[in-house]
């Protein structure tokens, strides 16, 4: 065990946090936001970009190795270029990456590189440009995969392409999403998400065993075991046709509660230790009440001891997960 860990009363040690900077997004997907869309979080309740560094300088000096920037779309927040700055020179720190809809990418990727970031998640449910616009509500698949491209340049590499797959709405892009993250086989893998429920179930999920199933009736499928910082919740393969590896994350089918090793700063200044429950008090809040580094750190152990065991939801019931993925950052 590290010196000053974030330990849960499970033993599991937390060196992984997701920071959403933002819960705004120029994206609607269908399974992230109802078609009304969303109430957005005031913009003073939203963590200011000092207040966010201070929080993961404070998490390094516990153990965490990992940083991932999310949203909502991370790229809408202005001066994102000098928080990653921030952040990526935090003495301890090892991994800056982020996740986003690519829609600005081919203008950012550069910059981000230059500024520390290390690598990119893009979300990416189709590559049949009218059932991505379908899918986003307007998002632009000409625009995401020139984001792509630029990231590779950039050096935002291993690029990790994400996919949900939602039944009877894009389950024919299993095979092309293949073909065209094959083509970049060596520095990018595509990872299928199952779709996870929050507030109301909108869709039915797709089984990562039977995306599986499906994929070995063309491919031959080699189990990849990653221990590396990158490796994630993803169960993966590799596709001995063509070299690409593929993950499957499976929160409802097969939980990975127990190896659970993430916390998530969210958009507001909860500290959420599990993507299922949102119940722990605002660090936004201690902040500005002017709490010192250690009270801080103090009230932060505090939660992550609080921490559940995991959660029920399940692929046709349980209990939904809470609140709203945008704030959440996933």
């Amino acid at each position: 065990m590290m010196t000053g860990s974030l330990e849960d009363t499970f033993g599991r040690q937390h060196t992984y946090m997701r920071v959403s900077v933002t819960d705004r997004c120029n994206y609607r997907c269908v399974y992230c936001m109802p078609e009304e869309g969303l109430n957005w979080v005031p913009r003073d309740d939203i963590l200011t970009f000092e207040e966010i560094g201070r929080v993961i300088r404070l998490m390094v000096g516990m153990g965490v190795r990992k940083v991932r920037l999310s949203g909502g779309e991370p790229t809408l927040r202005s001066d994102l270029l000098s928080l990653v700055a921030t952040i990526s020179s935090i003495e301890g720190l090892q991994d800056l990456a982020m996740t986003t809809n690519g829609h600005t990418l081919a203008n950012l990727a550069s910059d981000l590189a230059e500024a520390g970031l290390s690598r990119v998640n893009v979300s990416i449910d189709s590559v049949d440009a009218d059932q991505f616009r379908r899918l986003t509500r307007g998002g632009n698949l000409h625009r995401v995969l020139k984001g792509i491209e630029a990231a590779r340049a950039a050096g935002l590499t291993p690029i990790k392409l994400n996919a949900v797959i939602l039944q009877g709405e894009n389950e024919d892009q299993l095979i092309p999403l293949i073909d065209y993250a094959a083509a970049h086989a060596e520095d990018t893998e595509l990872r299928f998400i199952e779709y996870m429920p929050f507030e109301q179930r909108r869709f039915k999920t797709v089984k990562s065993s039977e995306i599986r199933r499906r994929l070995s009736e063309r491919f031959t499928l080699r189990p990849q075991r990653m221990a590396s910082l990158h490796a994630g919740p993803a169960q993966r393969v590799v596709l001995e046709e063509n070299g690409l590896a593929v993950g499957f994350i499976s929160p409802l089918s097969e939980h990975f509660c127990a190896t659970c090793n993430r916390l998530r700063l969210m958009a507001n200044g909860h500290l959420r230790t599990c993507l299922a429950h949102e119940d722990t008090p605002s660090l936004r809040d201690l902040i500005r009440a002017g709490w010192s580094d250690s009270q801080l750190e103090e009230a932060i152990r505090s939660m992550v001891l609080g921490k559940p065991s995991g959660h029920d939801c399940g692929v046709d019931g349980g209990k939904l997960f809470e609140g709203v993925m945008t704030a959440i950052g996933g």
